[in-house]
Parts: structure tokens; C-alpha cells; sequence
């Protein structure tokens, strides 16, 4: 009839599998060889790298899980909900399979640091289920969780407890660190509140702990010089001297900062305090 409305059109019927099985965003990718890395450098070791297979599989399927739970909460199933599922199935065999091989390799302690982890890596997957993803807690959550990585692949490897656990403290600082200033700067650069004194304040606190675990003997001096780039990158990026970037161009910066924290640490494990 002649003015009608055409039909709206269909939800395509087919997904392409690499929008399920890979996640879009790019930052999560550098949260996860951080810690991997560095556990691998501290013990290298079969077992650790199983870990460290396991814990890339694990990684993988977050991004499944949250697409299953968004469907869910919109009580829809969509052709993407049923791939979701059997990707996330898939990742999940995969993973307990490598970590079945870990089992078999390495001793027993290497399991704490993964148990200690748990529930923050919950928190992040119960603000995936509420939609709240993007939000400071669960971004922090997410990367500390996936920190322990470094701890448990260290410890399947033989090293010795102080400089493994040290090794995730000092990633978990810094994942934080990173969150807190980026969302700072991107306030200020849209002329929002940003509460400056509030990270600046975190990054001193983060140094001092640097500083305190290496006075210990448990973590590298170079990880206080790696803490210390980060103060002064965050005094200068929150200040009045500051040019608004781009987020992409302050996203590249921080991947930057992060490469620069991993080298400096491992460096300093690999040399000795």
C-alpha cells in the first residue's frame, strides 16, 4: 500500500564466531601478558606455562560469559546467545584441562594465589552480569584478579613465596594506578571533576609500598624507579600544564607505561635487588 512502512529488517542470522570468541576492546590484552610475563620470567617452567595457557583461556572466555549474561538479562536468545554458550563451554574444558596438567607438575601452593583471587574476580563478573562493566571497581577488579596470574605461574615454577606474591602486589598497584588516572584525566580534559590530589595521593601511597617491599628484600629496587615514572607521569598528566588527548592516544600511553613498569620489573627479578 502505497506510504506503508517497510518492514524492519531481520536480526542477521548468522554471527561472525571472531565477535564471540575474542573480546573488542584492546587494554584487557596488556592486563593479561603483564602478570603471565612476569610470573614466567620470576620461574620459568612447564607447569607455569600451562598456567599461563590456562589463564589466556580463561581471559578469553569473559568476553562469552558477558555476552551470555547480557542476553539473559534482556531475557532474549539471539543466534550470538547459543555460539556465546558453546564458546564459553569450550574455553571452560580447555582451562580445567590445562590446569589438570598444572596439578600434575607443580607443587601445591601454586592454587593459593588463584583461590585468594577468586572473589575479586567474581566482583568484576557480577558487575558484567548488572551491565556496569565500564565502571571504575569492576575495571580494577578484573585487572587485580588477573594479576595472580603472575603469583600462581611463579610459585608452579618453584620461586620463592616473597618475590612471587610481591610480584602481584606490585601489578595489582599498578593496574589500579592506571584505571584511577586514566578516568582522571579524561574528566579533566572534559573540564569534569576529577579529585587530582586524590590519585596523586594513591601513586605516593603505591611508591612507598614499592619502596617498603624492596627494603624487605621481596621485590627489585627497580620496581620503586618503575613507581616513580608513574607519580610523575600522573603529576604532570593531572596538572594545569597538561594538553587534552585524545582517549585512544591516553589508552596507547598507558599500554606505554605498562610495557615500561613490566621491563623494569622484570629487570629487577631477574638481576637481584
Amino acid at each position: 500500500m502505497t506510504g506503508s512502512r517497510p518492514p524492519p529488517p531481520e536480526r542477521p542470522t548468522t554471527v561472525p564466531w571472531k565477535a564471540v570468541a575474542f573480546p573488542a576492546e584492546h587494554g584487557g590484552w596488556g592486563l593479561l601478558a603483564e602478570p603471565v610475563i612476569l610470573g614466567l620470567v620470576l620461574a620459568p617452567s612447564a607447569a607455569g606455562a600451562c598456567l599461563a595457557l590456562s589463564a589466556l583461556a580463561a581471559f578469553l572466555a569473559r568476553h562469552p560469559l558477558r555476552l551470555l549474561l547480557i542476553d539473559r538479562r534482556k531475557g532474549a536468545r539471539y543466534p550470538r546467545t547459543v555460539l556465546a554458550g558453546r564458546v564459553l563451554a569450550g574455553y571452560a574444558v580447555l582451562a580445567l584441562l590445562l590446569l589438570a596438567s598444572v596439578v600434575a607438575l607443580a607443587p601445591p601452593p601454586f592454587w593459593l594465589p588463584l583461590a585468594v583471587a577468586a572473589p575479586i574476580g567474581l566482583v568484576a563478573l557480577a558487575f558484567d552480569a548488572a551491565g556496569r562493566s565500564r565502571e571504575a571497581l569492576p575495571e580494577a577488579a578484573g585487572a587485580v584478579a588477573l594479576g595472580a596470574s603472575a603469583t600462581a605461574i611463579a610459585l608452579a615454577g618453584g620461586a620463592a613465596p616473597g618475590p612471587a606474591w610481591s610480584a602481584w602486589a606490585l601489578l595489582a598497584l599498578r593496574a589500579v594506578l592506571s584505571v584511577l588516572y586514566v578516568r582522571a584525566r579524561i574528566r579533566l580534559d572534559r573540564g569534569l571533576a576529577a579529585g587530582p590530589r586524590f590519585v596523586l595521593a594513591g601513586h605516593a601511597a603505591a611508591l612507598a609500598a614499592a619502596a617498603g617491599l624492596a627494603h624487605s628484600g621481596w621485590a627489585p629496587w627497580l620496581a620503586a624507579i618503575a613507581f616513580t615514572a608513574l607519580l610523575g607521569r600522573a603529576a604532570w598528566g593531572l596538572s594545569s600544564w597538561r594538553r587534552p588527548i585524545r582517549p585512544q592516544a591516553l589508552g596507547f600511553q598507558e599500554l606505554g607505561y605498562g610495557i615500561l613498569t613490566l621491563t623494569l620489573l622484570a629487570v629487577g627479578y631477574r638481576v637481584g635487588p
